[in-house]
């Protein structure tokens, strides 16, 4: 068994004054964590869900979403007094760091090692190139995979690109945040019937609803991977800490930051965290720095979660023909191309643009996540790595990021987007359960007490544990080839 180093000391860093322009100033990590959120479970799932099971299903990502809200919040407390990213606490734990680092490590890369978005982005820009649908009998099979390779290359080269990489990451989202969220406005308030908008958005409220079927039959690999991607799906969620590091959040602005390729100066992160003395001051600092948290993952993060999805899965049901199998095609491209048939013919561009910014937007934010996690996980727990090449975090990064770009660029020839994507939402689910109870053990215990979590939001990590446990559970139950459920009565009306 191995354990970390015991933390050091300092005062909290003193956050801006808290104030709307000094609110813009300080969130960040929402942002990212946003542009990385909005993507396959808005622009591939949440539709084939809709189109599946009907719109009253939607609670579940109303739930997720909710949970995973109380997730976020928990891994940046422990930050925000350590310094740390919360995967470090995890790795506090017993049986200590060297078993958790493993299985995080491989856990990361089963999740996101396989580039379901880039597959994804492939078909979207094949058709903005040539204004037509790619085949579905494969005859384009290898020029979308070249395109996915392209997808793939474009974000290890943003990612190398500017001074500090969480720093470059939030410009990046802020920018497609912005075009994506306009565009679905946009298009929302000017084709779907208010009617229809309503009834969409009280779908995301009636919860406990059983999902429509057709035959008795639910695809509960569908539904568990709504319920993970409807937020951040897993070691995104957790990744929202590193970030948090990285900003300078609480603690984090005493610990250090990831720097790119090409940065001129760096400060490299201590691999042990600091934490604060519990005086008056520290407190009062604690408090501000506890509002910019909240508004970055309230209003800026779980909002933007919920309006994504729902303006996706809206824009979808307008456009797209029921009896469409959303599975087998490129849905990106499908739907420009029915809102350039039914509505305006100039959205075939702006449709397919504003589904490759959903896309590539969680690609190069999942991309991101994978890196930063298994290069702070070696870092953390392994003096060897510490010492590698003269001991610089910014190499073991993109020694990671050429590694699992090649693992990725394998891992891309065997399934379609759907596919892989059910599969990296399935992992998800599993994370969720599992982090949720390591991280109320680990803010319970390694916390002191007046910065604990209150026992609502302990009671809601459990809830977490227990939601995302039956998801998993039902749907390897399915999975294996057991009924995870009863057949369930149509009524005449459906």
């Amino acid at each position: 068994m191995s354990q970390l180093p015991a933390w050091g000391q300092d005062d909290l860093p003193e956050p801006l004054p808290f104030n709307v322009k000094n609110i813009f100033k300080t969130i960040g990590p929402g942002a990212i964590l946003l542009a990385a959120s909005i993507g396959g479970g808005e622009w591939l799932v949440g539709p084939a869900a809709a189109v599946k099971h009907g719109v009253d299903i939607f609670w579940i990502a109303t739930t997720a979403i909710i949970l995973q809200l109380i997730f976020n919040l928990e891994a940046i407390r422990y930050t925000l007094y350590t310094g740390e990213p919360m995967i470090t606490g995890i790795m506090r734990l017993k049986p200590g760091s060297s078993f958790w680092g493993t299985l995080y490590t491989f856990i990361t890369i089963i999740q996101l090692g396989v580039p379901a978005l880039a597959v994804g982005c492939a078909p979207v820009l094949f058709a903005m190139a040539t204004h037509g649908l790619p085949g579905e009998g494969g005859e384009h099979k290898w020029v979308l995979v070249a395109i996915a390779y392209g997808v793939m290359a474009l974000a290890v080269v943003l990612l190398m690109s500017g001074g500090k990489i969480e720093r470059t990451l939030e410009r990046l989202s802020w920018a497609m945040i912005a075009y994506i969220f306009i565009f679905l406005i946009f298009v929302n308030i000017w084709f779907v019937p208010p009617e229809k908008s309503l009834e969409t958005f009280l779908g995301f409220f009636k919860f406990g609803t059983a999902p429509r079927t057709e035959g008795g039959k639910i695809d509960m690999l569908l539904l568990a991977t709504l319920a993970a991607t409807a937020g951040a799906g897993g070691i995104g969620n957790l990744t929202i800490s590193n970030w948090a590091r990285d900003k300078g959040f609480g603690m984090g602005g005493k610990v250090g930051a990831i720097g790119s390729a090409f940065a001129t100066e760096t400060h490299e992160p201590s691999h042990v965290g600091k934490v604060f003395p519990l005086t008056e001051l520290n407190m009062r600092r604690w408090a501000t720095w506890w509002k910019y948290v909240q508004i970055d993952q309230v209003w800026l993060w779980a909002a933007g979660c919920f309006f994504g999805m729902f303006l996706n899965v809206n824009l979808a049901l307008a456009v797209v023909d029921p009896s469409v199998q959303m599975d087998g095609i490129g849905a990106g491209a499908y739907q420009a191309d029915q809102m350039a048939k039914q509505l305006w013919s100039g959205l075939w561009y702006l449709g397919l643009l504003n589904g490759f910014w959903i896309l590539f937007s969680t690609h190069l934010g999942n991309t991101d996540a994978m890196v930063r996690n298994v290069t702070d996980i070696l870092w953390t727990a392994n003096s060897r790595a510490r010492a590698w090449k003269g001991g610089s975090i910014t190499r073991i990064y993109y020694t990671v990021l050429a590694v699992v770009t090649l693992f990725g660029g394998v891992a891309l020839l065997f399934g379609k987007a759907m596919d892989l994507f059910k599969f990296l939402g399935f992992i998800a689910n599993i994370v969720l359960a599992v982090g949720a109870i390591q991280m109320l053990i680990v803010n319970t215990k390694l916390l002191p007490k007046p910065l604990q979590p209150s026992w609502w939001r302990k009671g809601l990590l459990i809830v977490c544990c227990l939601f995302y446990t039956t998801t998993t559970t039902l749907t390897l139950w399915q999975q294996l080839g057991f009924d995870a459920q009863p057949k369930v009565e149509q009524s005449e009306d459906e």
